[in-house]
């Protein structure tokens, strides 16, 4: 099986070691469960908004169809303050892009939710509470779409706002999530797909 990530700096792991990342701890986790999954290709840039992974999907040479793709797109539209109306039009785009390279089934596609940096060391000197409604808001939109499309959506939000008082989950910059919280969203992740696996899922696992 192949698994294709979409994102940013979240999905490649910033200041983690690659195989600390969610995609790559989720194919891991998958393994050792005796599925036959290839390393995870992986489309994410620190810094990225829905409008630059959109043109980096336009450029980028996909070998489709994939069996799965995950989504996590979006803080940085909130933490530059684009308007959250730009931000539903360019991840309805991304989720027809992201269906159509899971080879039309609907049902391989996941969304991650945007974590709430608000809540680490980083935003110290900022209004938490704003940013986490902000958050709030850009989750709404994208969960409303992965609804609409009949899409996988994985919350991880709310384990991230547990930073404010565990640094265990962040990296050492203060901002990004640590090996150790990206290995919670592995196993959403992994969850998620083993319930939805249908006939890639080795037999001695049904």
């Amino acid at each position: 099986m192949r698994y294709l990530a979409l994102g940013d700096s979240y999905t490649i792991g910033e200041l983690v070691p690659l195989y600390e990342s969610f995609p790559y701890q989720m194919v891991q986790l998958a393994r050792k469960a005796g599925w036959k999954l290839d390393a995870p290709e992986i489309l994410a840039k620190t810094g990225w908004t829905t409008d630059e992974l959109i043109r980096a999907i336009k450029d980028f040479q996909f070998q489709p169809p994939y069996d799965w793709v995950s989504l996590l797109i979006g803080v940085n539209n909130q933490y530059r303050g684009w308007p959250i109306a730009t931000y539903s039009i360019e991840f309805v785009q991304l989720l027809d892009d992201a269906i159509q390279l899971a080879g039309g089934r609907r049902d391989r596609v996941v969304v991650l939710s945007i974590p709430d940096w608000g809540a680490t060391p980083f935003a110290a000197e900022r209004n938490r509470e704003e940013i986490s409604n902000q958050i709030d808001a850009f989750n709404n939109v994208n969960q409303q779409h992965a609804k609409e499309q009949a899409v996988g959506y994985i919350d991880i939000t709310p384990g991230t706002r547990l930073a404010l008082t565990d640094s265990s989950l962040l990296a050492p910059d203060g901002l990004h999530p640590s090996g150790l919280e990206y290995r919670r969203w592995a196993q959403d992740l992994f969850h998620y797909l083993s319930q939805n696996a249908g006939g890639s899922m080795p037999s001695a696992l049904r």
